[in-house]
Formats: structure tokens, sequence, C-alpha cells
């Protein structure tokens, strides 16, 4: 009698990537940035004076514009530079404002002054920008509630 052998199947390589544990991944990673994202700010905490002023408009501008903020302590913030949270000698403003408008000289300048400021900062920080090559300075303001 002959001897019957049980046949073996060669079982094939899946070539599928499971992709459940990169979805977990990635939906930590939503859930992280979701909540710290509202805790990150930006900019110096200033009160702008409110102004019934129509808002300028962009004109296709593709740069921001380069703002001085002056807070209640009479303190100068520019944004741009490697922080732009970091308070600036006058100087310091009048140099890195330079190299900005030479680089792109169309750049909108502004000074956002704290309400609480003295008139005369505000007109301080307008001089040092007009000194470093900005041929208009404007102010920024709040519209009415």
């Amino acid at each position: 009698m002959r001897q019957v052998r049980p046949v073996r199947r060669k079982r094939r390589q899946m070539a599928e990537i499971n992709v459940v544990p990169y979805i977990d991944v990635m939906l930590v990673l939503l859930v992280i940035f979701m909540i710290t994202a509202p805790l990150l700010r930006t900019g110096v905490d200033i009160d702008l004076p409110d102004a019934d002023a129509s808002p300028i408009a962009n004109d296709g501008e593709a740069s921001e514009p380069l703002v001085l903020t002056v807070d209640k302590d009479g303190a100068w913030y520019l944004n741009i530079g490697d922080d732009p949270e970091a308070s600036m000698e006058p100087a310091a403003v009048q140099a890195l404002a330079a190299a900005a408008l030479i680089q792109n000289p169309d750049r909108r300048v502004l000074v956002a002054g704290d309400t609480a400021v003295e008139y005369g900062d505000v007109m301080q920080a307008m001089v040092a920008l007009q000194l470093a090559g900005a041929p208009e300075v404007g102010l920024m303001s709040e519209p009415p509630r």
C-alpha cells in the first residue's frame, strides 16, 4: 500500500502595510497640536487706541509690514529679527529696520503704540523708522467696538 503524503502549500508573504499604528500616531499628534495651538501666543500684549478709520488695503503685498510696537513701559519691539518678543534699544531697531528696508524698499512701516504710552515715545519711534529709511510711517489702531 502506498503512503499518501499531505500536500503542503507554500504560504505567500503578505505585501500589505499595516497602517493602523500610523493612524494612531497621527491622531495622538493631532490631539497634542489641538491642545497646544491655543496656548501659543505671538507678539507683545498692548492696548491699541480705538479709532474710526478704515483699514488699509493690502494691494497684493507679499511681505508682511514692518511693525514697531511701543508698550506701556516705553519698550520697543520689532516684528522681525531673532526674537520678536524681546525688547530692543532704539539703535538696534534703527539698524534692523534699515536692513529690512534695504531688502524691500516698498515694505509698509507701521507703529503700534499702547494707549498708556506717552506721545513722545511714539514720536521717537516714528523718527527712528524715518532715519532707517522708511518713506512713510503709519500708526496702528483698533476699530471702535
